[in-house]
């Protein structure tokens, strides 16, 4: 058995997405004699690897405390598209012609590879990856996947400092119809391309959260 880590590291380089464009800040307090560390940190919960939840959306959706951990957590499935380039839109034809078989109550992994290339290179990291179009991300919803990760900045509107909600159509697609989005994935060159294998996304279980930070990871015989 080996567990395959899909999370990216934060710290204090790290940036959140250019519409709300902070960045992380770890401040720790010490007291001796000896040595003794407890920090607090300020981030926006969509800062590196994390789920979002409906409350991101919808005023009266859901939020951390609301979604069961079997939502986030079973069998998953990779879909290689690691052929995208920057600024690549993912396409209804680039899944049909990448995706196996997706049975309802998947998981899905959308492989771009761009994570691992660019992770930490900012702003480029948003403001140049490959993107999901809606009609992608309805198909993948219509195929009936439970949830959806992405390991690039799946969202092109988001990108732009000055979006409207309504405007935040991949986000809403899979999360208005009942799915996750799972954001800022890697290491998906690493999971195999055909089958499927077991797959974890456990999140902080924080009340009004939106979205929440998380490790996701994979197990493979």
């Amino acid at each position: 058995m080996r567990i395959i880590d899909l999370s990216v590291p934060i710290g204090e380089d790290t940036l959140s997405p250019p519409s709300v464009d902070v960045r992380l800040k770890l401040t720790s307090s010490h007291r001796g004699p000896g040595f003794w560390q407890a920090s607090k940190v300020e981030m926006v919960l969509h800062t590196g690897s994390h789920v979002d939840f409906t409350r991101h959306v919808q005023a009266d959706g859901e939020t951390a405390v609301d979604v069961s951990l079997d939502r986030v957590c079973g069998d998953a499935l990779v879909v290689d598209l690691s052929f995208a380039q920057a600024n690549h839109e993912i396409s209804v034809a680039d899944l049909e012609a990448h995706a196996p078989v997706i049975r309802p109550g998947d998981i899905v992994l959308v492989r771009t590879d761009w994570t691992e290339k660019q992770w930490g290179n900012f702003p480029t990291y948003y403001l140049e990856s490959p993107y999901c179009s809606p009609q992608a991300a309805q198909w993948l919803i219509d195929k009936g996947a439970k949830a959806v990760g992405f390991d690039c900045f799946s969202e092109y509107c988001a990108r732009l400092p000055d979006f409207t909600s309504e405007e935040f159509i991949i986000h809403k697609i899979i999360l208005e119809n009942g799915a996750i989005l799972m954001q800022q994935m890697t290491n998906l060159s690493q999971l195999p391309t055909e089958g499927r294998f077991q797959f974890f996304a456990p999140f902080i279980k924080m009340r009004g959260a939106e979205g929440a930070p998380a490790r996701f990871f994979a197990v493979l015989d």
